[in-house]
């Protein structure tokens, strides 16, 4: 058996919708909308070679007026999901990440188009922007949220290997630019801060000999180099030659107090990339729990300068970094991930970062608890009033529950539990869709 087949990630069978769930604690009246939550979940009897290559599978919860309305859980209909493996930019498995914008709510996964779905989650079909995307489309769009834009990226790795998009508050893409100098990477992600977008040229670069299903693989020969782009005029790019690292995600981007771009996220090193890497391929001896060495790191690029400097801000193994994106693209004091067992921590955490403190906050889970993403959902006017939204995959009882978290202070334990019908597996990304942000 596949480990991303097992234990925390096991697959679900089928579709269900429950309604009039029950909570425990009080919902805040400010959680008006659903939540929603992206990950590969294959169909029963299939066996993907790579834990990125199964089905997508969106769950969701609708809250209001402090109730769960409903919970359903439904496949993305796409090529793939019926044995589609294709080039065809429609095969996607769709199972990466899920956002609205615009009034759509789209399923990504970078090597194809977007899907769009319907409020109460079913397929509509393919999206690509009246015809106007014709590469594939990033898993991590970044809205800004100022100006309301949609900034995303296709990557390939064939020439041309980088396509630069923005797309209008209304959901109409403005402009397109092929960005030179960019090489066969995998640019999983990307950082979008005031007046520039960053990009990773970092050594997990395409490799057709790789097996997994996924032909990309860590290259010591591949010189590591982050990218700076001013977001206004010609797509000119400033690369900075960095040490050796993979990026998946970039928990914020923005300009310090001396102009110099700043880059934040879990950062692996080669032999934390190799073996997640085994894990995600299911390569023998690996048990069901899942492997990631990234742990939180800075970069401070100074376009005067040249200079690149680093540093590493804490020892948790981390993965899937969020922050209040009220401030995405702007100097932010907290973010949060999800912290694994490692870096001298037992068991699966939400962690909470200060980075002017320097401090941290954990809220540990307890037995066989695993949380997935937290998204923060704003409610104040300081950065940190809101509430971080996670499901937790229990096996002890073969659970799940969506916990809502003050973000304001981890330790007081959640302000409240939803009571899933069914046991949720681990997934990737997710949303929050404000009542008002769709049709």
């Amino acid at each position: 058996m596949k480990p991303y087949l097992e234990g925390h990630y096991t697959p679900v069978p089928d579709e269900t919708t429950a309604t009039a769930l029950t909570v425990r604690g009080t919902l805040p009246p400010e959680l008006r909308g659903r939540y929603l939550r992206n990950g590969h979940n294959p169909k029963p009897g299939v066996t993907p070679s790579h834990w990125f290559k199964g089905s997508g599978m969106v769950h969701g919860l609708r809250l209001v007026n402090g109730r769960a309305e409903w919970y359903r859980n439904r496949w993305v209909r796409t090529p793939a999901l019926d044995g589609d493996a294709s080039n065809d930019l429609k095969a996607s498995v769709a199972g990466t990440h899920v956002i609205e914008h615009a009034g759509r709510i789209l399923a990504l996964q970078e090597a194809n188009l977007p899907y769009e779905l319907t409020p109460e989650l079913d397929t509509v079909g393919a999206f690509d922007f009246h015809g106007r995307l014709t590469t594939a489309m990033t898993a991590h769009p970044k809205e800004d949220p100022v100006t309301g834009e949609l900034h995303f990226y296709g990557y390939s790795p064939f020439p041309p290997h980088l396509t630069y998009y923005v797309a209008s508050p209304a959901g109409e893409i403005n402009r397109v630019e092929v960005v030179d100098g960019a090489g066969p990477s995998l640019m999983h992600d990307f950082g979008l801060t005031e007046n520039y977008v960053v990009w990773l040229d970092l050594p997990v670069v395409f490799d057709p000999a790789e097996q997994s299903g996924i032909p990309y693989r860590w290259s010591d020969g591949y010189p590591p180099r982050i990218g700076v782009m001013p977001r206004v005029g010609a797509p000119e790019v400033t690369w900075f030659e960095v040490e050796p690292g993979a990026l998946l995600h970039v928990a914020n981007a923005y300009e310090d107090v001396r102009g110099r771009v700043v880059v934040e996220g879990p950062r692996y090193d080669r032999a934390a990339w190799e073996t997640s890497w085994k894990w995600w391929t299911g390569a023998p001896g690996h048990g069901p729990e899942p492997l990631t060495g990234a742990i939180s790191h800075r970069w401070t690029l100074d376009p005067a300068s040249g200079v690149a400097r680093e540093a590493t801000l804490d020892g948790l193994t981390t993965e899937f970094p969020t922050i209040n994106e009220d401030r995405l693209g702007r100097a932010t004091r907290f973010g949060y991930a999800v912290a694994f067992p490692g870096g001298g921590h037992e068991g699966y955490s939400i962690v909470k970062y200060d980075h002017v403190s320097g401090s941290r906050q954990l809220a540990p889970m307890g037995g066989r608890r695993m949380p997935g993403e937290a998204v923060f959902v704003p409610a104040g006017s300081g950065e940190d009033e809101g509430y971080l939204l996670t499901i937790v995959s229990d096996l002890a009882r073969d659970a799940s529950e969506l916990l809502v978290l003050d973000a304001t202070d981890l330790r007081r334990g959640p302000v409240a539990v939803v009571e899933l019908p069914r046991r949720v597996p681990s997934g990737i990304h997710g949303s929050w869709v404000a009542d008002a942000d769709h049709r």
